[in-house]
């Protein structure tokens, strides 16, 4: 749809509300309903398993936040700072890096406390560093490395945010951002949930930086999306075709298990466990192969996730959604509360 701009999604929201800290407890926020039809409805998101069916399935991504932010000084003593985005194998990372100018093929890098960085050369707008010595990429991050804390977040971070900014189900490490939606759910909730008969099932998406990152192009059809490695395993996959035999829904959690699902379910059999690369970009009048509902919190003005939640229940319900927020004191991004939507038909994605 190259009719759509950027303009097209932008919102006015007010700088104080955009959550800076946690709730209290993580299922402690507000949750925003929006049915099929587009109607709102204020809820709490402590309630969240009595609005999904039994014999649906709510899928969420493990994914772990690396300690992915590196502070030091080139080899000709300006300050540098690195942000991982891949690691690509022991010694072997792609990082954005910001720098007075940009380091060449070759220089060195003095990072966090020790850390003896060469870089081997630029990819697009990331750069290929290689960290010498023993330890490999995830030890020296670790002991190393700041938690990345997305930039409308403006404290350093905290004792609290080593703990909140992950969920309580992540497993495995490679993310840069936390897949936020599933920042609510605490163990008893998602016991509740499987008390209720719903099912539950994982998907592992690592989550890039460029998920923050403003559109450069006028235009969406112009627009490109980072590619972010993904897997649905075989129960996921198995799971799924069985939730869709029995005639439940598939709930995701999060825009990153809807680009997960969608991925897979555009280029497998049902059932069939998928892994690999994805740089789908959704926008209205896109046909969603897999997801029902989605949970997700609420999203920056002129962003890919606005498109794709713009997508999924409509454009004007969107606006109308944001709008109620905004009146009603939601807080918004990362920290912030959450909606559930319901997956509008398909050409209403364009409305």
């Amino acid at each position: 749809l190259s009719s759509l701009s950027a303009d097209d999604f932008d919102f006015e929201l007010p700088a104080e509300l955009i959550a800076q800290h946690p709730a209290p407890q993580r299922r402690a926020s507000r949750l925003l309903r929006v049915d099929r039809s587009g109607q709102l409805a204020d809820a709490q998101f402590q309630d969240i398993a009595q609005f999904l069916d039994p014999g649906d399935l709510l899928v969420l991504n493990d994914t772990r936040v690396i300690r992915a932010r590196l502070l030091g000084r080139r080899a000709s003593g300006g300050r540098v700072e690195v942000l991982i985005e891949r690691i690509l194998d022991a010694q072997t990372a792609l990082a954005h890096v910001r720098a007075s100018h940009a380091p060449r093929a070759g220089s060195r890098l003095a990072l966090g406390q020790g850390l003896d960085v060469e870089v081997l050369g630029r990819e697009a707008d990331l750069f290929r560093l290689r960290l010498d010595g023993a330890r490999g990429w995830l030890e020296a991050l670790e002991t190393d490395g700041q938690l990345p804390l997305p930039p409308y977040i403006h404290h350093t971070p905290e004792a609290a945010d080593e703990e909140r900014y992950q969920t309580v189900y992540a497993r495995h490490p490679g993310a840069v951002a936390a897949p936020t939606a599933g920042l609510h759910f605490d163990a008893g909730l998602l016991e509740q949930i499987e008390a209720r008969g719903i099912s539950i099932a994982w998907v592992t998406l690592h989550v890039g930086a460029g998920t923050f990152q403003p559109m450069r192009s006028a235009q969406t059809a112009e627009h490109r999306m980072h590619s972010e490695r993904y897997i649905v395993p075989a129960p996921t996959a198995a799971a799924i075709a069985a939730t869709r035999a029995r005639g439940g829904r598939i709930t995701a959690v999060g825009t990153t298990c809807v680009r997960a699902l969608e991925a897979a379910a555009a280029q497998s059999a049902p059932g069939a466990a998928v892994s690999g690369e994805t740089a789908l970009f959704i926008t209205p009048g896109y046909r969603f192969l897999s997801v029902d509902r989605l949970i997700t919190n609420f999203h920056l003005p002129r962003s890919t996730l606005l498109m794709l939640v713009s997508a999924f229940a409509g454009m004007e319900t969107i606006r109308r959604a944001y709008r109620h927020a905004v009146e009603a004191r939601y807080r918004f991004f990362s920290y912030g509360d959450a909606m559930l939507l319901e997956r509008a038909d398909d050409a209403e994605g364009l409305r």
